[in-house]
């Protein structure tokens, strides 16, 4: 199977929509100093699957795979820092 710069392009563009879905409770959650709705153990399953999927990425060569779990477990990442430090 050949090579499709739209059909990787497709995926750039899923991986950023679902990564945007930390945004809003980021930006929550530092604005209000509160993040005890969250739990930690959320994050941290995100993290490890989110984690694998980007090893998956890298294995099968799959950039958006990459790009957009990275982005989520940076955001994942950040979302728990937030919570130690405001909870």
């Amino acid at each position: 199977m050949g090579y499709d710069a739209g059909i990787e392009l497709f995926g750039v563009i899923a991986g950023a929509i679902t990564s945007m879905g930390f945004i809003p409770q980021l930006i929550k959650g530092y604005k209000t100093k509160k993040l005890d709705d969250i739990s930690y153990f959320m994050p941290i399953v995100l993290i490890i699957g989110m984690t694998m999927w980007f090893v998956y990425g890298l294995l099968q060569g799959a950039l958006a795979v990459v790009i957009a779990n990275t982005v989520g477990v940076g955001s994942c990442c950040a979302l728990l820092l937030m919570k130690r430090k405001y909870s």
